[in-house]
């Protein structure tokens, strides 16, 4: 069954961001995950969703998304996001494939 990983974030400074996101992309890839989303305009259609910078990214099941981000190598990336960006994320499993 698909997990996701759900981010909404908030750049503060685009040239640490920008390394994270350049370091992070084959991580992601190693670990069987590939983006949906990555950044794309929002439009929001009903509500206030506070919607900025939205990224999703589908790995292959919940353990290798949990592999991924509590891996020690994702750690120092986790580090150069936050110090980059505001944000919240959100692991979530998805339904199986029909």
């Amino acid at each position: 069954m698909p997990a996701y990983l759900v981010a909404n974030i908030r750049v503060k400074d685009p040239g640490k961001f920008a390394e994270y996101r350049d370091r992070v992309a084959p991580m992601i890839a190693r670990f069987g995950g590939r983006y949906l989303v990555r950044g794309g305009a929002v439009t929001p259609v009903e509500g206030t969703p506070g919607l900025e910078r939205v990224v999703i990214l589908e790995f292959p099941d919940m353990a290798a998304l949990k592999a991924f981000y509590h891996g020690e190598d994702y750690a120092p990336l986790i580090a150069l996001r936050q110090a980059a960006s505001d944000g919240d994320v959100a692991l979530i499993e998805g339904i199986a494939p029909t």
